[in-house]
């Protein structure tokens, strides 16, 4: 299984779209995918008309499992979300209690990694969007990826949240026995806007070294999508927002893939 995180310092900048767009695509071309909301918000499981208020059985429950020392299962914890060939894992308000409840406890880390190895055979990919501060939930996303995705917004308040992630990521990065790659996605671009155009001329001279080429377009079709409650590549495949991630998510295979992601068939 091939595990992404999706992840920015910075609310506001499209993780949970990146997140539902990519995972939407992918279970599309055939590949069994689930999909980790990690954020207390919750709002990738709002888009998918679960309540985080109301959740019982979702990621809270692996910490809590390790907290009271006992063992949870977490193919049961998973949701469907309407979607043949996507799942989730989905988000509770008790998340946010976590880092006050967690303190030092040993193995609170390598929690998100150890259910993953455990669902390992059962998908091809897992997706997991993050809260935008740095805590316990965010360390275990970075522990368990293999490949890390920083939707970045096209203006300069968001470049500014870029700046503390790869603080973050020098620390992370430090500790882990194995390379992350990682890449930079920039995000609601409208080429109309000066804010646009030059927050974009800024990443490419100065992070030009993890800089995906494309763009992510403003799209109005996600908000429509969100509203019916499915992912953009369902609710509308041709959309130009569709698209940019289409050839992002090829991009990334090609990188994690070492040139060898090819669609599943079916």
């Amino acid at each position: 299984m091939k595990i992404w995180t999706v992840a920015n310092q910075k609310g506001g900048v499209g993780k949970t779209t990146t997140t539902v767009s990519l995972g939407g695509l992918l279970a599309s071309w055939g590949f069994r995918t689930l999909l980790l909301d990690i954020d207390p918000h919750g709002s990738l499981t709002s888009y998918f008309r679960y309540d985080p208020d109301a959740v019982e059985n979702g990621v809270y429950s692996l910490f809590e499992g390790v907290m009271e020392r006992r063992d949870v299962d977490p193919l049961g914890l998973v949701h469907p979300t309407g979607t043949e060939g996507l799942d989730l894992l989905p988000a509770s308000v008790a998340l946010a209690t976590l880092d006050r409840k967690a303190g030092r406890q040993e193995g609170m880390g390598l929690v998100l990694q150890r259910a993953l190895e455990r669902l390992g055979p059962h998908y091809d990919y897992a997706l997991i969007d993050c809260p935008p501060m740095l805590g316990v939930l965010l360390i275990n996303a970075l522990a368990a990826c293999r490949q890390l995705i920083v939707p970045v917004q096209t203006e300069f308040l968001a470049l500014k949240g870029l700046e503390r992630m790869q603080h973050t990521l020098k620390m992370v990065l430090r500790a882990r026995r194995t390379p992350l790659p990682w890449t930079i996605v920039p995000t609601m671009y409208d080429r109309r806007t000066r804010a646009s155009v030059d927050s974009l001329r800024v990443l490419r001279e100065n992070h030009r070294d993890h800089l995906w080429s494309g763009v992510i377009p403003i799209d109005t079709k996600f908000r429509e999508a969100s509203r019916a409650g499915l992912p953009p590549a369902i609710y509308d495949p041709r959309a130009r927002g569709v698209r940019a991630y289409g050839a992002l998510l090829e991009d990334l295979q090609g990188t994690a893939d070492a040139g060898s992601g090819m669609r599943a068939a079916g």
